[in-house]
Order: C-alpha cells, then structure tokens, then sequence
C-alpha cells in the first residue's frame, strides 16, 4: 500500500511540475492579423521578387512587336533552340519563374494545339514536330527548383472565331485546357487586355476562363488588370507608386478600362489581397530585334528600386533571339544585374549592430523583440510594439562605430497584413528618408552616394493596427 501512495504521490508530482513549467513557458500571443490577407500562393510569389518574361515567336523573325496574324508559321525556325539555355541564364540570375508568351497577338501557337493550324506544327522547326512550351518545361523540370508560367493572349489577330463571342471563347477555353492539363504544374497564368483599334468587338469571358484555370490548377497565380490574384502595376516602365498597397477592390476594376492611378497605388481600404507586379523589358522592345541592345545595368537597378523597393513583383522581359538563344549580350547583362543585387543585398551592416525599439509585445522575454528584424526569416518573425503604440513606434539601429551605407531596407510581416501608412528614417537625428507603404519590402536609395553615420532610427508615424516589422537592413549599392 506504501509503495502504491508513493508512486501517486511521485505521478501526482510530475503532473504538478509539468503544469507549473508550462505555465511559465507561455508566450504572448501575436496580435490579430488585418485584413485581408494574402494567399500561400500570394506569399510565395510575393517571396521571388523577381521574375522573367520570355516573348518568343512570328514576331521575332519578322522584326515587329505586334504580329498581323497571317504570317506563314515557315518563318517559324530557330534551329539553335535550348531551353536549357533559357534556364541556365535565369537561374544564374537568381530567378525561379519563367512566363513564356505560348500565343501573342498574332495567334501562332508555340505549341501544337489540336484546335488551329497557326502553330509550330505546320513551321519546318523539327519538321513540325517541335513543343516549345514542352521543352521549356521540361528544361525547367531537369534544372529543379524553376517554375514555369504561360501567357495565352485574348487578342487573336489570326483565327476567324475571333469577334464571334461564344465560338472564339469555346475555343480559349479549350486551348487553355491544352496548356494546363499537358504540361504539369503552372505557377502563373497571365490575361492581358491588349488589343490594336478598329478591331472587332469581342466579349472576353473572363469569370468562365479563371474558374475553368482554378478548376485545373489549383495553387495556380492568375495574372490581369483585376486579378484575381495578381494586379497589374499600370505601365510597362517597371515602376510601381511611391504608395503602393498591396489591397484593392476588386469591384473597381475592370479588365482593359482599370484606373491607372489606382492600380499603381492600391487602396488602404481594400477588401481584396490583389498584389502588383511590376513588367519591363531588358530590351526597348519586347521581342528580339537586331538592332536593339540590353538596357544598362544602373537603368535595371532603378527599375528594381521602384518595383521590388516599392512592395512589387518585377516581371522582367528577356526575348530569346532568332536563333532559338537568349542573345550573349543579354545573358551578361542579366547576369551583371543578379550579381549587382547580391553584391548590394548581401551584407545587412544593421546585423552587427544593437537594435533597440520602442516597445515590445509581452515584455523583454516574449518573441517579438528587435532581434526578429536582423534573422533569416523575412516574413514570420518580427518585431512587434506594445497595443498602444499603433502610430509613434520606433526602431533603432545603434553600432559602435560609423557606418557607411546609402540603401535602407525595411520589410513587413505581410502574412498578418498590410499595415503601415507613413514612415520616416533618420541618422544621427538627421531626417533622409520618408515614404507611406512598406509592405513586404521597402526600399530607400538615399540621395547622397553615401552616407555615415551610428544611430539610425526608423519611425512609424501611422499604422493600421500595430505595425509588424520583419525586417530591416542597411547596405551599400556601390553602383
């Protein structure tokens, strides 16, 4: 009977300590996120920062941007094509997702659609037999870790249904069909509402196309003016607004007739989670052309700091030439422009320094502090003030000697939502920077070339809800 009080009485004990420990362990809760709020695949997209655009077809052996669509598919023959070129030269350049132009304006298909005769079946190409979506993807398959996107254009200048409003939309729908039951996983689909004038009025059923992609390929990324998952940015410059939020209304939007303004800026009171993403062209144009060249580096480097700096995606356009190749000149400067951006944000200065804030979320010993802010994880650790600092919350980058940087980098925990509305950094007390959004990444390329200093502060004047900061940096772009 001893024995058995004793060992309940031991048990009773464990139980007891087990409930003290786990009472002390409790964290502090995170605060609630805000509305709305990004998809995982939103977040993942979000994540890549940078993305490329392959225009490829008629166009590039005719030297035009926008084809007529009764070009012979015998012009059709780029008897050097790699695709695993093509992926080299992207993932050299740090990027994932690669969106190739399977049907431009022009209606020639890049694939052999069982629904036209426009396409690489009846161009000498492999004698017919060749698959340019196929073999990008499968180049992409064999490298691992590149993603593959497709752009299917509304406009066709080529098939007679076009104008027709239910045959030509039977027939979209089936080629998208085609696109994404054949070739596996698509992570981007891109809708455009491009058209020339004088030309036939045509009803485009979008809410039939997007259900029909989803249906198909659920974790899919639908690209247009009005999403529904990624907007698009309202120019073709790369360059997103000096406020740029990532929520908007659906409502108003519309395909081909959306506001500019309101897509480049977004909407604080936005009820859809719709992102921008920011295009432009390596080149003046979009498809290949003898004549032209790659644009330089410190034109790219400013796209990407009012795109990527500005809570954008940037969709950049590398066409591959008539030979089948992405031409030498753009591979280098392709290249040039991921090692700029390593080079640049490779070093974060802040993480050798002491970080101190305002306030902190469940005290010293919660999991909100200020160390969040200079960890690997840009996106679920962060630094969170007390309730009652919703605006006036600050953080504070100290360091023992002098530092010498000219780019500011600050980073919000997007997957709790978008929150802050105003913002301002200083240095050693001086003001030199200021902006209103920040979301997932915000960047400032200060003025001077470079600037030096010990003490920098970043304040949050106005936020919805508490602002969540998951990262900061500084660093020194030497271009």
């Amino acid at each position: 009977m001893s024995k058995l009080c004793c060992f309940l009485c031991t048990i009773t004990f464990l139980h007891l300590s087990k409930f003290v420990i786990s009472e002390r362990e409790l964290l502090p809760t995170p605060p609630l996120p805000i509305l709305p709020l990004p998809s995982f695949s939103q977040l993942k997209w979000q994540q890549r920062e940078l993305i490329m655009f392959l225009h490829f077809g008629v166009n590039t052996f005719t030297d035009s941007e926008w084809g007529t669509g009764y070009e012979n598919p015998a012009i059709f023959n780029p008897v050097g094509l790699d695709a695993n070129q093509w992926v080299d030269t992207t993932a050299e350049a740090g990027i994932s997702l690669m969106i190739l132009t399977a049907k431009h304006h022009d209606g020639f298909c890049l694939w052999p659609s069982k629904y036209t005769h426009h396409s690489v079946a009846r161009s000498p190409w492999k004698n017919g037999h060749g698959d340019v979506v196929e073999e990008l993807v499968n180049a992409a398959k064999n490298h691992g870790g590149i993603d593959v996107g497709l752009y299917l254009s509304p406009w066709d200048r080529h098939d007679r249904r076009y104008g027709h409003d239910l045959p030509y939309n039977e027939y979209y729908v089936a080629q998208l069909q085609e696109l994404l039951n054949k070739y596996g996983d698509v992570r981007e689909i891109w809708f455009d509402g491009a058209k020339g004038s004088n030309v036939p009025n045509m009803s485009y059923y979008f809410s039939d196309w997007f259900a029909m992609v989803k249906e198909l390929q659920n974790s899919i990324n639908i690209f247009s003016d009005a999403g529904p998952d990624i907007r698009w940015v309202g120019n073709e410059n790369g360059f997103a607004g000096n406020t740029c939020w990532s929520t908007i209304n659906r409502t108003s939007l519309s395909i081909v007739n959306a506001s500019i303004d309101y897509l480049n800026a977004g909407d604080p009171k936005g009820t859809d989670w719709l992102p921008a993403e920011c295009d432009a062209s390596i080149r003046k144009g979009w498809f290949w052309h003898k004549s032209q060249s790659p644009k330089k580096l410190s034109k790219l480097l400013d796209i990407y700091y009012n795109s990527v700096g500005r809570n954008c995606v940037l969709l950049l356009n590398v066409p591959p030439n008539s030979t089948g190749l992405i031409s030498e000149s753009d591979v280098q400067r392709l290249k040039e422009f991921g090692t700029a951006i390593d080079t640049i944000f490779g070093t974060n200065l802040a993480e050798k320094c002491f970080i101190k804030v305002s306030s902190q979320r469940g005290g010293k010993d919660g999991v909100f502090g200020p160390e969040n802010v200079i960890d690997s994880d840009h996106l679920w650790t962060y630094w969170v003030p007390r309730d009652k600092e919703k605006e006036d919350s600050w953080i504070e980058i100290r360091c023992n000697k002098e530092l010498r940087f000219n780019v500011i980098r600050i980073q919000e925990a997007i997957g709790l939502g978008q929150r802050i509305k105003r913002h301002e950094v200083y240095v050693d007390g001086k003001k030199v920077a200021e902006g209103t959004t920040v979301g997932y990444k915000r960047l400032h390329k200060l003025e001077k070339k470079v600037v030096y200093g010990q003490i920098v502060r970043i304040k949050f004047l106005e936020s919805r809800g508490v602002p969540l900061i998951s990262s900061i940096g500084l660093h020194y772009d030497p271009f």
